[in-house]
């Protein structure tokens, strides 16, 4: 089940705490944790647009349904407190068009989240208590299924009938079965890689962000890929 692999920088990152990916066309779309806010960039690495969010110690984010998801990860430790901030554990469902919020939804576990991934309609989770990804229907935030993972989840990323997951505890993302919660694959960070936070799928090539924060296992932010061996 273990993968060789190689995860390569891609440029420059000019975000500080890139901690979710989510690629949309040619756009990828990451939260910095650091400021809450959203950055757009191009393929080049050139930003395009920022939008400030009431997002609070973000971490995850997709888009559907015309929406933006992100996930709000409790309180903050790398910014000043904010008049909006709640220090509670939400996913945040903003406008596509306005960018503002439209509502928020507490954590079905309770605890907090770091990874989010649309799925043809419905939302996956990560969650802590106990670790697991959890599918729900976006529309009333019901559970549809459930499975639990030995992992310590973070980023999230769609492959047809499987979807990936990293862990910066244990330094590895695993692909599982979406229905049987079967693992599949598992890719093992080398000893001088990144923390693999965020993570996302464009054209069957995994790509991730560290976000260098809290206790970084490299002084640096950066967006890259993984060739797999």
């Amino acid at each position: 089940m273990d993968t060789q692999s190689k995860f390569v920088s891609a440029r420059e990152c000019n975000v500080e705490m890139p901690n979710g990916l989510q690629w949309d066309g040619e756009d990828l779309w990451v939260i910095d944790q650091k400021s809450d806010d959203i950055f757009v960039i191009d393929q080049e690495g050139t930003i395009k647009k920022r939008i400030k969010t009431i997002c609070e110690n973000g971490s995850g984010i997709t888009l559907g349904e015309g929406c933006i998801w992100l996930a709000s990860n409790g309180v903050t430790t790398s910014r000043h407190y904010r008049s909006t901030d709640t220090h509670q554990n939400w996913v945040l469902k903003l406008d596509f068009e306005t960018e503002k919020i439209i509502n928020r939804y507490p954590t079905p576990d309770g605890g907090g989240v770091h990874g989010l991934e649309w799925d043809d309609g419905k939302l996956w989770i990560t969650a802590f208590n106990p670790t697991a990804l959890i599918l729900v229907d976006p529309k009333n935030f019901d559970e549809v299924s459930k499975f639990e993972i030995d992992q310590s989840p973070h980023g999230l990323a769609i492959e047809g009938d499987s979807i990936w997951c990293s862990d910066r505890v244990a330094r590895n993302i695993i692909r599982y079965n979406k229905t049987t919660g079967e693992a599949i694959e598992k890719i093992d960070v080398p000893e001088d890689g990144p923390d693999p936070h965020g993570l996302s799928i464009k054209d069957g090539i995994l790509w991730y962000s560290d976000a260098a924060h809290p206790k970084p296992y490299r002084p640096y932010p950066e967006i890259g890929w993984i060739v797999v061996d």
